[in-house]
């Protein structure tokens, strides 16, 4: 006999091996592999740029899934997706968050506003002229989160909350370059437009002020 007549090839041998048998004595193992009928799920309700979007979703959905798969609000971004570069920050209720690092169901019943909400191409925000008149941005990825979190770190200030350099928090604060770049820091461009993205920012201090 031919040494022809034992070969087997790749599909043979795959098959061969699911097909033994368990040996006697050994445990069977679960089977992981088998999903359960009933997948989780939450009701949550949102009201996002003024509009009240309600979905029964996954309770692991993060806020960033949800504005970008469910309601196609596609301006936030997903970068990192571990919130160390902000790429993804919306307003909560006014407060700037990274939805990647929140549950959707932990921000029902809250007011989310995204870039989509803070200007449209018929009537720019200041902040996102400014960014056009400074040439803030090279690829634009980053761009949403930046705007985003200027105008939540912006209001910080009007509120009086501190910064890490914050040196007197009884007299009344003002958008310093100082302030701004502290508050910004957790924005990161990877082109490295920082420099304009502060005129841009002065621009907007300037004419608020």
């Amino acid at each position: 006999m031919t040494l022809a007549a034992f070969e087997m090839s790749r599909r043979h041998v795959l098959a061969a091996t699911a097909a033994a048998p368990v040996r006697a004595g050994a445990a069977a193992s679960p089977d992981a592999a088998k999903v359960s009928d009933s997948t989780p799920s939450e009701r949550v309700s949102l009201t996002v740029n003024g509009k009240v979007y309600q979905s029964t979703i996954d309770p692991r959905t993060t806020l960033l899934d949800l504005l970008r798969d469910h309601l196609r609000l596609t301006g936030t971004k997903k970068g990192c997706d571990h919130g160390q570069c902000g790429a993804c920050t919306v307003l909560s209720d006014g407060h700037r968050i990274n939805s990647c690092l929140t549950l959707a169901v932990m921000q029902s019943g809250r007011e989310i506003t995204t870039i989509e909400g803070i200007g449209s191409a018929e009537k720019l925000h200041p902040l996102q002229q400014a960014f056009l008149d400074h040439d803030g941005y090279q690829c634009g990825y980053c761009t949403p989160g930046q705007i985003c979190s200027t105008v939540g770190a912006l209001d910080e200030v009007r509120r009086g909350v501190p910064s890490h350099v914050t040196t007197d928090i009884t007299a009344p604060m003002k958008p310093t370059d100082v302030e701004m770049r502290e508050r910004l820091s957790g924005n990161i461009c990877r082109c490295g437009a920082y420099a304009n993205i502060h005129k841009a920012i002065a621009q907007v201090v300037e004419t608020q002020s």
